[in-house]
């Protein structure tokens, strides 16, 4: 039997923009797999180190999430600290460290070294981005801030490739363990640390003591990490809470301690070992551009002057590729029907599965558009500024100024702009972010919107500039705009209330962006959307397929005998059209249609209608086939087709009233402005947030919405006499 090979693993710790990302790339080449932590939406990044294994121990390195501090506020943080700590479920402690500082701002970087140091584990100093520093006049004494660490120190500029060698032999070779470092605590705090570290021992004497020090210093500000004690270490963990009482009580500063005492002895370590060329007052390149950028006037333009184009291509440059893919999936779709027999398989096989599939990667276009934007933000570092530019309008609404770009992306698709609110480095703003998300007009709403619009909405103009159908549609984006940014002010209000943070952000240097990076940033998190969203998916969509489509019914003698006549090409397909009507009528979302017929009612909504809403589930545009079948206008009938205009024109209730009126058909798209009919949307806020109970919620929130906006909108226009 052959016998498995430890493989040894070494992670990559530092702040977020300090070129983690690039070094891992450059580490391991094409040897990456993405995957979640476990219970979390945080991407694992991993992969194999290249070259390794062959003859010897195998590496793995991870790109752990950038975070300023051990002391977790964010998800990202706190996933940094589990795994170095050796607490995150299934993922052993890493055998070695990099930390990877940005030498342009080794001071702030330096804060979290000393932590990671503090946890006893082999660490190396990768010193990044050493060609900025050289150009900003900087030099630092490498061999002074080794001396100080104790650690390697490696010079590095890893988007030039320079380094990358040193870095990798010292974490393969010369990684140790720094002796501790003696940061000064005010001594009232010292006496309780004291304390608490003993108690601690009691209970966990396999610590080491800068270990316990840490943990103590750890649970003393964080609540969070506290509640890791509780069943570990109960007696710590009470002692803990006793000393914060002590302390309250003599106002002694405890929180900020570690915080002072760690840039107590990092900032004169800092002064010392490095070394400005740059005269006082002198200007960098980023704070000449950043006098346009982030201008109060001008940096609002110029942002906004972006988003247009992002919005611009996201809506418009995607289609060409997702009318290929529509293409391909009904070429793929007739393919299986010439080869396969007749029957239940086939129908599952192309109206389930096919289906399903396309309606995952019609979407990849838009994302893959909106992430290589999202990317060259990231990578040029403008992605912080944007967040600046907008945080102060937005976080009126309780968002936050890095909302934007998800909310902007979401007039395109809902689905990336959900994904796009990864970038919320808090909880609390990526939540009501995500939503609200789904409030904005997507482009799936369009096709809903000019049946109508085209149908009951005369072709007329105000002062023959303005036209009333382009009024009602821009009126209908601003409605669902207007209500997102409602939703938003509730839920920080009344949801979230008193878990707002404030807004801190680093304004990394500007850079020249590296495509190769941004491409592949591109293909791993469309990867991740297929696979993961894809699943459930494909399951609903079977699903409704079944639904749809079952029970079989037999076709009325007449239609049966009216078939059987027809001579033309016209009439079989006209009757054929009737026929899948019919079958639509008595399948389990026609009968659904039917029950819910007396709660869509008030709404002026009729059982057409009732299923037709319920067929568009999967998606929203998916109600204009659904009615085009039901008032067998033919399959390929779409949102400009003239016949099933006429058609739901025509249709009356047996006392000759009007299904469709121009009030039920008003009442239908503010109903579609607000209800969330997108299973898409659904899985991937699913996926995002790791849990059905926000979705479930934002789905009910978004039909009460839309019940009882249609119900006043019905209601009230027929106490107008306007029915």
């Amino acid at each position: 039997m052959m016998q498995a090979v430890a493989v040894r693993k070494i992670a990559l710790a530092g702040n977020p923009n300090v070129g983690k990302t690039v070094l891992f790339n450059a580490l391991t080449g094409a040897n990456q797999k993405v995957a979640n932590y476990p219970g979390v939406t945080v991407e694992r990044k991993s992969g194999r180190l290249k070259d390794s294994g062959q003859g010897g121990q195998p590496v793995e390195i991870i790109d752990l999430p950038g975070c300023y501090s051990l002391n977790p506020r964010s998800i990202d943080e706190r996933i940094a600290h589990d795994v170095l700590v050796g607490a995150m479920p299934g993922e052993a402690p890493p055998d070695a460290v990099v930390c990877v500082v940005d030498a342009t701002n080794l001071e702030r970087n330096l804060y979290l070294v000393t932590q990671v140091l503090d946890l006893g584990l082999p660490c190396v100093l990768a010193l990044n981005m050493t060609d900025a520093a050289e150009a900003a006049g900087i030099e630092i004494d490498i061999a002074a801030l080794s001396e100080a660490l104790g650690i390697p120190v490696i010079p590095l500029a890893a988007r030039l490739g320079r380094g990358i060698a040193d870095v990798r032999e010292a974490a393969l070779e010369r990684a140790v363990v720094a002796p501790p470092i003696d940061w000064p605590v005010r001594e009232d705090v010292e006496e309780e640390v004291a304390k608490l570290s003993a108690v601690l021992s009691a209970e966990r004497p396999e610590l080491s003591d800068r270990r316990r020090r840490f943990e103590v210093f750890a649970a003393l500000v964080s609540d969070v990490l506290l509640e890791t004690w509780q069943e570990r270490a109960p007696e710590f963990h009470a002692a803990v809470q006793d000393a914060r009482h002590r302390m309250n009580a003599y106002s002694v500063p405890y929180q900020m301690a570690e915080t002072m005492g760690r840039y107590g002895w990092v900032s004169p370590l800092a002064h010392r070992v490095i070394t400005t060329r740059k005269k006082v007052g002198e200007r960098s390149l980023s704070d000449k551009l950043d006098a346009v950028l982030i201008h109060r006037i001008w940096g609002p333009v110029l942002f906004a002057a972006l988003l247009v184009v992002i919005f611009q291509a996201v809506f418009t440059w995607a289609v060409p590729a997702m009318d290929f893919i529509e293409w391909a999936v009904n070429e793929t779709g007739a393919g299986i029907r010439a080869v396969m027999p007749d029957g239940i398989l086939e129908d599952v096989m192309v109206e389930g599965a096919l289906t399903g599939v396309g309606n995952v990667i019609i979407f990849l276009p838009q994302i893959l558009i909106l992430f290589f934007f999202l990317g060259l933000m990231e990578d040029t570092g403008y992605m912080a500024r944007s967040a600046f530019i907008m945080d102060r309008a937005m976080r009126r609404f309780g968002l936050s100024g890095a909302s934007v770009v998800p909310m902007l992306s979401a007039y395109a698709c809902a689905v990336p702009g959900i994904m796009a609110a990864r970038t919320l480095p808090e909880e609390r703003d990526r939540i009501i972010t995500i939503m609200v998300v789904p409030l904005q007009g997507c482009s799936a709403r369009l096709p809903v919107y000019v049946l109508f619009i085209g149908a009951f909405i005369p072709a007329g103009t105000y002062f023959g500039v303005i036209g009333y159908q382009s009024l009602a549609m821009t009126s209908l984006y601003f409605l669902g705009t207007g209500m997102a940014f409602v939703a938003a002010w509730v839920l920080s209000r009344f949801v979230f209330k008193g878990e707002g943070s404030s807004f801190v952000m680093e304004l990394p240097p500007y850079r020249l962006p590296q495509i190769k990076m941004v491409l592949r940033r591109m293909v791993d998190r469309s990867k991740v959307f297929v696979v993961r969203a894809g699943r459930i998916i494909f399951g609903l969509s079977i699903l409704l397929w079944i639904l749809a489509a079952y029970p079989k019914s037999d076709l009325p003698a007449d239609l049966e005998a009216r078939m059987a006549a027809a001579t033309t090409a016209e009439q079989v397909e006209t009757l054929q059209n009737e026929a899948s009507a019919w079958r639509t009528s008595q399948s389990y979302i026609g009968r659904f249609g039917r029950a819910l017929e007396p709660v869509m009612a008030p709404l002026g909504f009729d059982w057409k209608i009732s299923a037709g809403i319920v067929a568009s589930f999967a998606a929203r545009e998916v109600i204009v086939s659904a009615l085009a079948t039901i008032y067998s206008a033919g399959a390929d009938a779409d949102e400009e087709s003239l016949a099933l205009r006429d058609a739901i024109k025509a249709d009356t209730y047996p006392d000759g009233t009007p299904v469709f009126t121009p009030l039920v058909a008003v009442s239908l798209m503010v109903f579609f402005v607000f209800a969330l009919q997108c299973m898409s949307t659904l899985a991937i806020a699913r996926r995002e947030l790791n849990s059905w109970f926000w979705p479930v919620v934002m789905w009910v929130y978004m039909f009460g919405l839309a019940y009882l906006f249609s119900l006043a909108i019905y209601q009230g226009g027929l106490a107008l006499g306007l029915g």
